[in-house]
């Protein structure tokens, strides 16, 4: 649930959002965190008020990161949770993000829609009945016992320095006490402070210029590589040796090499825009690796059917069967630390072997036909191999492309790779001309 505060997303909505969770949750308790926005106390607020009003029972974590409140919710045994963040989005939005047990998010196939409908039957406070029993309120505090758990996942054979950009964000005080307890590793640190305006360079590090300083941190510090986090701290962006960002989707190749080291044979999921080198890298480690759908609940939902060990996503999403199958950019980093402490190259040079392809990264396009975009690219490529399983994948052995709507923007968004950047350029230009020639009105942007 997301919105533009007050516009969309107000105290109104979100009180009224609080009593229809109450509702599908059967008034279970449930776990409340926030992230550093402005506008996020009064929605948290409101929405406990309403989830209270419906007889359930509220344990507030305050300030959080979403790994946090995931950690409590599934540690805690609650019945479920809420995260008022907007994630990576700028701070005049904000939303909601809701879990059942073990973490188990709601979605637009699973909970969103009955949810929706009961805030749309709700008029107004006063106006549900009430639970027979009154709803209670309590504050928790699980910063500690999460802390420890994250530090039991580093295993640093060698000294290294690592340069960190919190974003303004939720990561900067769980990074701090995180290090505070690993003496023999050095940090470089910057916006750890969280500041929900995001003042430094806005809240989404898979942006190229919001790790510009980073980038630069790296270069100046000698660090071993650096790492960027976004408002909740659930996504991790890298940066290797020599200041260069590493493509998410070949991280997820070199943690998934270093996961099926200690468990051969286990299943890796890795998003559909994901290169072909994932695939061929699971593989070649002896995985099992699989296509999945783009978004946090379709990913989650997939780990738990295959009991996949790892997934790993685009946009810096890295998934993790040893902490519920939820994301955490800062286990993330910790297996970064895992990785190069084992290895005696570079990242820069572990990367490397894994740039076998050339790709186009996201293209973000604006349009009004969607529907006439889709048919014009089946029409224009007939024998491609086609996939729908998130919007429309087409193949070819020498490249391919999907295009897919944007869960949080009103946007599509192509990715495309080929075998050479000289047949990339051919088939984006190509496909970027069909989309043109079905939707005249459409606007390109690329960041």
């Amino acid at each position: 649930v997301r919105g533009v505060y007050p516009g969309e997303l107000d105290e109104t909505t979100a009180e009224k959002i609080g009593v229809a969770f109450a509702n599908l949750m059967n008034s279970g308790s449930i776990a409340v965190g926030r992230d550093c926005r402005p506008s996020s106390p009064a929605i948290a607020s409101a929405f406990i008020r309403g989830y209270i009003r419906g007889g359930g029972r509220v344990t507030d974590f305050g300030l959080a990161s979403s790994p946090l409140l995931y950690y409590a919710i599934i540690s805690g045994n609650f019945d479920g949770g809420a995260m008022v963040t907007a994630s990576h989005l700028p701070p005049e939005i904000n939303g909601i993000k809701l879990c059942r047990e073990q973490a188990i998010p709601l979605s637009g196939d699973k909970g969103l829609p009955a949810l929706e409908h009961l805030v749309a039957t709700d008029p107004g406070k006063g106006q549900t009945p009430d639970r027979p029993a009154p709803g209670l309120y309590t504050r928790g505090d699980m910063t500690g016992s999460y802390i420890d758990m994250v530090a039991g996942f580093i295993h640093a054979r060698r000294p290294l320095t690592l340069a960190i950009d919190a974003g303004d964000g939720m990561a900067g005080p769980e990074i701090q006490r995180l290090f505070a307890k690993i003496p023999t590793l050095t940090t470089v640190a910057v916006n750890l402070e969280p500041d929900g305006r995001f003042p430094h360079h806005g809240a989404n590090p898979f942006l190229l210029s919001a790790t510009n300083e980073l980038q630069e941190l790296v270069r100046e510090s000698g660090a071993d590589f650096g790492a960027a986090f976004d408002g909740d701290a659930d996504r991790c962006i890298f940066i290797d040796e020599k200041g260069a960002r590493v493509p998410a989707d070949l991280v997820t190749a070199l943690i998934a090499q270093h996961y099926l080291l200690q468990e051969p044979g286990a299943t890796v999921l890795y998003d559909l825009r994901s290169s072909r080198v994932v695939a061929e890298t699971v593989s070649h480690a002896g995985g099992r690796g699989l296509r999945c759908r783009v978004g946090h609940a379709f990913i989650k939902e997939q780990m738990r059917q295959e009991n996949a060990l790892f997934a790993g996503e685009l946009s810096g999403h890295y998934y993790f069967r040893d902490t519920g199958f939820c994301d955490n950019g800062i286990i993330a980093m910790v297996q970064m630390i895992n990785l190069l402490s084992e290895k005696d190259l570079p990242l820069s040079q572990l990367v490397a072997p894994l740039k076998k392809y050339s790709s186009t990264g996201e293209i973000n396009i604006q349009v009004n036909r969607l529907d006439l975009i889709m048919g014009a690219l089946r029409s224009a490529f007939p024998d491609a191999q086609t996939n729908t399983l998130d919007g429309l994948t087409m193949e070819y052995p020498a490249w391919w492309f999907n295009i897919r709507s944007s869960h949080t923007e009103p946007l599509i968004r192509l990715n495309l790779e080929a075998d050479t950047k000289a047949c990339m350029n051919k088939y984006t230009s190509e496909v970027l001309q069909v989309i043109r020639d079905a939707d005249p009105s459409i606007q390109i942007e690329k960041e």
